[in-house]
């Protein structure tokens, strides 16, 4: 069973900066892809940021030029860097990985990781 956990949120100030963690269980070069995800309240779950296994990236428009996804195979962990944050980035954050489908297929888009991996998630709030 793969476990997915993540940490690194918390409550900042609009402008400031938060590296989220995910930590993996398995080897992460195990994935073809791997993302971080956001659902805010009342809102449904939308995809930020993904890392293919080949290093690509994608991001959603709302994410570009303020956040950096990057993975640290060594240590099985996925990062989440985000800069610049706003109230409107206030969620809950989780990571996600497929075995199944590469990023140019599953990229942001929730759907494909369905049936994979989660995480269960960690707090983002941004205060004005």
């Amino acid at each position: 069973q793969v476990h997915l956990v993540e940490s690194g949120g918390g409550s900042v100030q609009a402008g400031g900066s938060l590296r989220l963690s995910c930590a993996v269980s398995e080897y992460t070069y195990s994935f073809y892809c791997m993302g971080w995800f956001r659902q805010a309240p009342g809102k449904e779950r939308e995809g930020v940021a993904a890392l293919d296994s080949d290093g690509g990236t994608r991001y959603a428009d709302s994410a570009k030029g303020r956040f950096t996804i990057s993975i640290d195979n060594a240590k099985n962990t996925l990062f989440l860097q985000m800069n610049s944050l706003k109230p409107e980035d206030t969620a809950m954050y989780y990571c996600a990985a497929t075995p199944r489908y590469d990023c140019v297929n599953a990229g942001i888009d929730p759907y494909y990781y369905a049936r994979d991996y989660w995480g269960k998630g960690t707090l983002v709030t941004i205060s004005s």
